[in-house]
């Protein structure tokens, strides 16, 4: 299970990789093509060439990977580089909801403080 962090931000790979990469060559990957930092506590998620499967790199060395059995994930165009989601957009990308992408996040303001 990934657990939460407040510290963590969601990249998402926009290129297909190939699928039988396993946690170091996905390490690897991160580090020297997406000039990510794979031990920084961040989530990685990548695609595979065929839209219905996906996998997610997170510090603590997991690895976890997710099939849909009907259809596919909804995913970004194919450019060079990766994508910021939020936690959100992650949980519907997750699930094969087509419509994650254009979730915006609220934006909450800092209390000022009182006198």
């Amino acid at each position: 299970m990934i657990s939460r962090s407040v510290q963590w931000s969601v990249f998402v790979a926009t290129q297909p990789i190939d699928f039988r990469k396993g946690v170091h060559g996905l390490v690897a990957l991160v580090a020297e093509e997406l000039s990510g930092k794979p031990y920084s506590g961040d989530v990685y998620v990548f695609r595979s060439k065929r839209s219905d499967r996906l996998k997610l790199l997170v510090f603590d060395g997991s690895l976890a990977t997710k099939w849909l059995e009907d259809g596919g994930f909804a995913w970004p165009p194919v450019r060079e580089s990766t994508m910021l989601v939020t936690g959100a957009q992650l949980a519907m990308l997750i699930e094969g909801l087509a419509e994650w992408s254009r979730v915006v996040p609220k934006v909450t303001r800092r209390p000022t403080k009182v006198a």
